[in-house]
Order: structure tokens, then sequence, then C-alpha cells
């Protein structure tokens, strides 16, 4: 449902357009539901449900009841394997010795507890033939029954629901911030913008539509439905069209096995690529890049029975290698190797956000005499390039002054890959220059402001979101390198999978890691208990659904809790029905089941490439604990993933992002000071209109109010 997306994306309810009426009782059972899962409604919300009729009230209710449990992982039973968690946790040898006993007297056998630990500690016993072992041995229910309520405390979450527009008002404003963002998407936010696009292909249209992602979704759409394509200017926007109508990769970085495209769709994609090749003819010089994948698109398009399309006809025939076309990037390449620095700069800048992408390469590689010329280039381009692409840039020299410890390399599938940083330091004065210039073009670029600005101190570390590829979907996600105030005595972590066809088994494990990033201990399937952290107990099988907790005191002595999800065996992140990882804070004296979602502070989808899942890490600094947004995963094997076989690999890629230097809302706020009043918000609310940024909005601001809250902090990103 619409209404659905919404009230998850943007935390605003669609106002019902059904009957007026008394549905005040409603409005009150609404109000006492959403204070169970951590939400609460606006007085505007609470006030339009109670003026409804009772049945499109209790409509409306059900919807947005609904939409904020499945939000917060809430919509399914999170069941503990061991049933008083986290009291009554076995240590671990021991129970598995339990296990092993409890088989040997069902084979009708007799063992000393000495022989059975023998047996445990030799592993040469397969756990999961021990009777018992990995499978719920009480219901739900039963799990509920032995654990008190939880007990309020001041610092739960309580987050506001507000009221919004009728759901095509709000739909179509959806709709047009995801489609004219100026940043690329993650694969939720494409999820989104895919079902809006059916609802909205007929409606008001983004005056541009920057990232080309996002084209070949909105184009899917139009090419299926017989629409006009919208903002296609290169070859290449055709081959992610066709992409993306397959099932496959818009992004082209796998390959996709194309489907067959019935007559009208062959037609129009013929057309499209005819129209920019022959207003562009240099434009073939993209095709190379792709040239197989052109090659397997031509079998289904069959270009040489359309004889009204010459210049489409050309791509296949680079593609074939049968005409040759130079590329930009091919010339600048042969400028470097030939050692002219400044000429390939100079070949670059008809291509600014190519040029600034190369800038670090170039100035590295340049003489003394040409570094000058790189400069001017880098300069001339500024004014050309993205938001995103010069704030990349900024964020990038400054991290250049000295060698990292170790260099990442994130991919957008969110696989890392960390090498040693044997590129030379830029120089001090360079960094200087070129950090002044980008300071210059973003403040040039940010909007002037009418009203002062309001900002919320917790966003000011939330890095820029310059990429939603960096990024899952969830609840109070922040982008990869944000930092978050973590308060309360207890961190307990939550898994929760629930396989598609196979039997399936992820493990939740923390490591924890000292002030140089070496292991300090770790706590698992094969560890239950270290320095007062507790695992909940081993699931294996997730046919109807199965989560995992960790329980960590923040008095534990590691610098960094790093919790992780490991495939031992079965379907992918991509495969399961249903995974995700969330946290939650508590004081020890709350009590309560193991999942309240009024506790849950975060919650993320797993859906990755890799066997291991790093969502994020927790650092101890002075002033107490933060949480830092990982968003990795790693290759790991096949099957039978732990802990204990990742130590190292997840150790230097925590240092590589914690260590690394982010741009973040501070830096934005900074700019914008020299263009308006900016004050830090105090809990006071305001006299007068005002742009409030933070993480959620209060309720009360001023009418006439603009609020740019966690959902619209990438429309902040300059075009």
């Amino acid at each position: 449902m619409l209404e659905k997306l919404i009230i998850q994306r943007t935390l605003r309810v669609p106002a019902s357009t059904g009957a007026a009426g008394d549905g005040t009782a409603v409005a009150r059972q609404l109000d006492a539901a959403l204070l169970d899962v951590g939400f609460s409604a606006s007085r505007a919300l609470l006030e339009h449900v109670g003026a409804l009729a009772p049945g499109p009230a209790m409509d409306l209710a059900a919807t947005v009841v609904s939409a904020v449990r499945e939000l917060v992982g809430d919509h399914v039973q999170h069941n503990a394997y061991f049933i008083g968690f986290p009291d009554d946790v076995p240590d671990t040898v021991e129970f598995w010795t339990d296990r092993l006993r409890a088989a040997v007297l069902a084979g009708g056998g007799t063992a000393t507890d000495a022989q059975l630990r023998d047996a445990v500690a030799s592993g040469g016993v397969n756990l999961l033939d021990l009777p018992g072992y990995g499978t719920y041995q009480h219901t739900y229910a039963e799990l509920l029954a032995v654990h008190d309520d939880l007990v309020a405390a001041a610092g739960d979450r309580v987050t506001l629901l507000r009221l919004g527009d009728t759901a095509e008002v709000e739909a179509e404003r959806l709709y047009l911030a995801l489609a004219g963002s100026t940043t690329p998407h993650g694969e939720a936010d494409l999820a989104i913008l895919g079902e809006l696009a059916v609802a909205c292909v007929d409606g008001a249209q983004p005056a541009e539509i920057p990232v080309r992602e996002n084209r070949a979704v909105l184009n899917g759409i139009r090419l299926v439905l017989a629409r006009p394509l919208v903002a296609v200017d290169t070859t290449t926007d055709v081959l992610r069209l066709a992409c993306q109508v397959s099932g496959g990769d818009a992004s082209l970085v796998t390959p996709t096995r194309f489907r067959a495209f019935r007559r009208p769709e062959r037609r129009m994609l013929l057309a499209a690529l005819n129209e920019v090749v022959g207003a562009s003819p240099e434009k073939l010089g993209d095709v190379v890049r792709y040239a197989e994948r052109w090659k397997r698109l031509g079998e289904r398009l069959h270009p040489h029975e359309y004889a009204q399309w010459p210049y489409a006809q050309q791509v296949f025939a680079v593609a074939r290698g049968e005409r040759r076309v130079p590329n930009l990037a091919g010339r600048a390449e042969a400028a470097i190797r030939a050692g002219a620095i400044g000429r390939a700069a100079s070949v670059l800048s008809a291509a600014p956000g190519l040029l600034l992408r190369n800038a670090d390469r170039l100035l590295r590689m340049a003489s003394p005499s040409e570094r000058t010329a790189v400069v001017e280039a880098v300069t001339g381009a500024l004014g050309s390039a993205s938001g995103r692409v010069l704030l990349s840039l900024r964020e990038h020299v400054d991290n250049r002054l000295t060698p990292a410890s170790a260099r990442m390399y994130a991919s957008r599938s969110r696989t890392a890959w960390v090498g040693p940083d044997e590129r030379p330091p830029l120089p001090p004065e360079l960094v200087a220059e070129l950090s002044s210039l980008l300071d210059g073009e973003v403040s040039a670029r940010l909007p002037e402001s009418e009203r002062p600005l309001v900002v919320d101190p917790e966003v000011l570390d939330v890095a820029l979101p310059l990429s939603g590829k960096a990024a899952e979907g969830g609840f109070a996600v922040l982008p990869r390198g944000s930092r978050a105030s973590v308060s309360g005595e207890l961190l307990r972590f939550f898994t929760y999978w629930r396989q598609t066809s196979r039997r399936t088994d992820y493990d939740l494990s923390v490591l924890l890691l000292d002030d140089e990033f070496h292991s300090a201990g770790q706590v698992s399937w094969t560890n239950y208990r270290h320095d007062g952290v507790v695992h909940s107990g081993d699931v294996t099988n997730a046919k109807n659904g199965a989560t995992e907790f960790i329980d960590v005191p923040l008095t534990v002595r590691g610098r960094y809790v790093v919790p992780q999800v490991n495939i031992y065996a079965g379907e992918s992140f991509d495969e399961v029905a249903e995974s995700m990882f969330g946290y939650q804070t508590r004081t020890p004296d709350q009590l309560g089941a193991p999942f309240d979602a009024r506790t849950v502070r975060a919650r993320s989808h797993l859906r990755g490439q890799g066997r291991v899942a790093l969502p994020m890490v927790f650092a101890r600094n002075n002033d107490g604990w933060q949480a830092v947004w990982l968003h990795l995963y790693l290759r790991g094997t096949p099957s039978f993933n732990r802990v204990e076989g990742n130590t190292f690999t997840t150790a230097d890629r925590v240092r590589a992002l914690v260590e690394r230097r982010y741009l973040t809302m501070a830096y934005l706020v900074d700019r914008w000071r020299t263009k308006a009043e900016v004050t830090m918000w105090d809990g006071r609310l305001p006299d007068e209109p005002v742009t409030y940024v933070g993480i959620e909005a209060p309720e009360g601001l001023p009418d006439g109010s603009e609020t740019y809250t966690l959902d619209r902090l990438s429309e902040l990103i300059p075009g």
C-alpha cells in the first residue's frame, strides 16, 4: 500500500478522505497502540482520526500501526533460544554436554560427565544432530509468560508521527523528491521510487533527474506502460534502461541477462538510441566500455530490422568492433602513459566530474611545473561538476595530509577491500588551496534562507548522505561513517531471519577490539559469555523465522564492540524471505521480554552480497559510547562462517572506517553561517518560522517552518 510506504519513509500519515463522524474512541486506541511500540501521534493526527467515522478511522489506525510495527521490526515474533535470556544462559561447553547427554540417553547408552566433556572438546560432535539443539524448545507465548513487563524509562524512544496531506499529494511529493534527488538511492528507496512511478506516471514530473539510475527506474515503468521516455541523453542511459526492465543491475556493476522485448519496446529503445547518437555522434565513444553487453542487447533488439534508425545501428557496429570511436577516457589514459599529465587534465576538462574524480591521481603524478596546470583545470571544472562530486573531493582531500593506517575501497554492493596506503601525501599548501576552492564553490551553491536556521546538535555528526548505496534501508539508519551517541547502560543487539526454501543458519556474534584494534574477546554460538556479554543461544533453522540476541553492558572492557551476522549455512542475505539487524538500549532494571519496540534505537535490513554482515561498530571515547555506521559486508566463505575466522578482516575494515574523516552535516552548517542566522536547538520553540535541521522535528514549530529531517537530509546536498 502506498500509504504504508509513505508512513515508513517520511513518518507522515496521509490524511484519510473517508466520511466524517466521531472516531474519538479509535483515536484513543491509536494513541495507546503507538506508545506500545515507541511512537506517538501529533495532536493534529489524533484530531484528524477523531473527526472520522469509526470505519475510516479504524482503517487509518490499522494502517498506521501496521506500518510502524514493521518499521521497527515488531511485526514478527522475536523468540529467544534460552527462555530466560539474559538470565539463566548456561556455560557453552556445559550446554553442549547436556545436549550430548540427551542424545546418549535417547540411544539407550550411558556415559560419564568426563567422557561427554571430552567428546565435546574433541570437536568430533555434530551439534546439529543433538536432540533439541538449534530449535526452539518453547513457544513465543511461553517466553513472554516468564518475563515481567518492561519498566518504562525516561530514555525510551518516542518517535513522533505527523499528519500529512492526502495519499495522492504525499505520493506525488515523495515521488518528485526521490526522482529529482541529486544523490543515488539505495535498494530500498529505488524500490519505493518504482512503486511511486507507477502511480505518478501521468502526473507531475521533476524538472531534472540528475541521477541516471533514477532515470532507468522511471523509464523502465514508462517503457512497459508505453509512455514517452524522459531524460535520455547518452547511449548508456538506454543500456541502463534495458538492464532495469530485465530485472538486472541498472548501475552496470554486474552483467544482466536481457529478457525478450516486445516489438513496441524494441522500437522505443532503438528510437532513443538513434536520437542520442544523431544529436551527438561523439557519444558513441561510451559504447566500448560496455561492448559485450551491447552485443548481448543487440541480439534482443534486432537493430538490422529497423533501417529507419541508422544511428542506432552504429551503436552495435561500435560494440562489434566494426567501427572505432575514440573516447575521452582513452585519450586521457594515453596522455598519462606518455607522461603528459597537463594534457591529460586538459582532455578531462571536457568531463568535469571525471576530472575531479581523477584529481588526486593527476596531482600525484604531475611534475612541479605541471601541477599548476592541473590545479587550473580543476578550478575551471568546479562550476560545472555536481555538488555531490565537489563534496566527495572535499572529503577526499581532507584525508590526504598523511597516509592512512589502512586504505579501504567500498563498492556499491557494500563489500570492501583494505590494503596499505602507499600514496604519497599531498602537500599541506595544496590541500589548503583545494579545500578553500571547494568550500567557496559549495557555499555559493547553498540556497539563500529567508528564515533562521535551527539545528539539532545530534545531526552534526551525521555523515553527508552523498550516496544511498552506502547504507541499508530501515528505521533510524544513518549513512556510513555517521556517529550517534548511545544512552542507557546496556546494548542489546538482535538479528532476525526467515528462510525461503532451505535450512538457513545465521549467527549473531560480537567481536571486541582493544585500542589498537586487536581482538579482546568474542561472544557467539561457540562462546555464550565473555566479560559480561551474553548470547541468547544458537538457532539453526528459520522456517518460521528466528531471532538471536546479544547483551553488551557498557562497562565492557573493549574499546570497540563490533556486532556481526555470519551465514553459517543456507541462503544468502539476498535470498532469504526477510532479514534484519538492530539494537536496543536498556537499563538493567527495565526487565521486559528480549525484544521490545520501545527500546529499539535503529533497525536495518540485511541485503548484501557477502556472507558476513558488519552493520555498525560501537566505540568508546572520553564522552561515553558512540554508534558508528559501517554498512559493510565481507565475502566470507560459502558456509561455516564464524567470528573466529574473520577477526583480522573485520578489525582492519573497522579501523579504516573509524579513522577516516567524513564530511558531516556540521560542514554544511558551517558553510551556511555566511547566508543565514544559525542557532542550535535547545528545546525551546521559536517565535517565528524557521528552517529546522535534525534527526526528527519537534512538534509545535511555528506555521511556515521548513523541516529537514533524516528522510530529507539528502535534499540539502547542493546540485
